[in-house]
């Protein structure tokens, strides 16, 4: 098993579980900032929110969760996840589906000016 990690100009990830058909990561997404709007075509995502008000966009749509809420993502939704606050997002994200690699991004939109590419979530 190998658990990656990687900074990224929003935060961090984590793998903390990865496994056939699964993978569990630990997010921190830093105070004003948001990951990309994406979808994945192979995995769906569950997120569960463990400090800090994660607001959400699903296919276009806002959520908003705090600590213990969770929030599903279906294989093909738009997502992205933001912090609007002045502290530290913290999310478990539930990976689930045939492929969980980090090249299964499609960038809608990126406030960083990153491409689809391999390991760039």
């Amino acid at each position: 098993m190998n658990l990656d990690s990687a900074e990224r100009p929003w935060g961090s990830w984590h793998v903390l579980d990865d496994g056939q058909g699964y993978k569990v990561k630990r997010i921190h997404v830093h105070p004003g900032q948001r990951l990309s709007y994406q979808t994945h075509k192979h995995r769906s995502e569950h997120w569960v929110v463990i400090f800090g008000i994660a607001t959400c966009m699903i296919d276009g749509k806002t959520v908003v969760a705090g600590p213990g809420e969770s929030i599903d993502v279906a294989t093909g939704a738009a997502h992205r996840i933001t912090n609007e606050h002045a502290e530290e997002l913290v999310i478990i994200e539930v990976q689930h589906g045939a492929y969980t690699g980090e090249d299964d991004i499609c960038r809608l939109e990126d406030d960083y000016g990153r491409q689809d590419e391999e390991a760039t979530a």
